[in-house]
């Protein structure tokens, strides 16, 4: 099937109140299929369309695909989390389910996201089918490379700043490709001015504090032997932000996991390798 062309940002926005929260997200594709649910990174003016829109045709070929904001995100509310923020999301998904009638759900969850799903197949079992961890956070645990990362240096730098810069966006997604020629000037532009929104600095200013009150809870890879269901883990070779030697120890305690190491790839395997990357999805999910 040829990926749908007419999607865009606008014909697939909505919001749902679920759990006490405004959420918005992308939705497309049959709704009597199985559903597909997105969960992006955690950078500066991260969305779910921003780090899925371009993957979303593709997938509404053969799924109800749905791109969220996570809480503290995009479109969506951001209150202070009452609990650590992988918990936090993780709960707010789950009411967004329930509120869209969705019993069960295969995930993908990059970065941020990554641990978001993964929080939600250790808490809610019943409602993930099958799992693929994009760099994930919280699931994995750098062996060799030190900490922090490149990749969360310049995050921490962008969002510490009092006025961050251009160039200092341009250096953050810089560390997320492996080929540099995919952060344009264009790309630079969207994501600073979602960023630098008063309502997004708040955001990410109350995710961040979550991390550093419940420190504990950002380690799940040491719950990671609980997750059941069938786990697909992928990494760019040349990822900076989680580098691939953290895919190793979930790759040994998850039960159900494979691993899928893309070359010449960063941390947006969906965007650098985006035709392998949607057609190892699909072929996972089917299969």
């Amino acid at each position: 099937m040829s990926p749908r062309e007419d999607l865009t940002h606008e014909n697939t926005s909505r919001f749902v109140k679920a759990g006490g929260l405004t959420l918005h997200l992308h939705e497309a594709g049959p709704s009597d299929a199985p559903a597909v649910i997105m969960l992006h990174g955690g950078g500066p003016g991260a969305s779910g369309w921003s780090n899925f829109g371009a993957n979303l045709p593709h997938f509404a070929e053969r799924f109800r695909t749905l791109l969220v904001d996570q809480p503290c995100y995009g479109r969506s509310d951001k209150p202070e989390p009452d609990r650590h923020y992988f918990a936090h999301s993780a709960r707010a998904v789950v009411a967004l389910m329930d509120e869209l009638g969705i019993a069960s759900a295969h995930f993908i969850g990059n970065s941020l996201g990554g641990g978001t799903a993964a929080r939600i197949a250790l808490d809610h079992p019943d409602r993930v089918a099958k799992l693929l961890l994009m760099g994930p956070g919280g699931i994995s645990l750098n062996l060799f490379s030190p900490d922090p990362t490149e990749g969360i240096r310049r995050l921490t730098e962008f969002a510490a700043s009092p006025e961050p810069t251009r160039a200092q966006m341009r250096t953050f997604l810089t560390t997320l490709a492996h080929d540099p020629a995919v952060v344009t000037d264009a790309l630079v532009e969207e994501r600073y001015a979602q960023a630098t929104d008063p309502e997004a600095r708040l955001g990410n200013a109350r995710m961040a504090a979550s991390f550093a009150k419940w420190p504990e809870e950002t380690m799940l890879w040491r719950e990671a032997h609980r997750i059941t269901c069938p786990v697909l883990l992928t990494w760019g070779r040349e990822d900076r932000v989680n580098p691939v030697d953290g895919a190793l120890l979930a790759l040994k305690t998850i039960p159900d996991a494979r691993l899928h190491v893309f070359p010449r790839c960063g941390h947006w395997a969906q965007t650098e390798a985006a035709d392998e990357f949607n057609r190892l999805a699909t072929d996972f999910f089917l299969h």
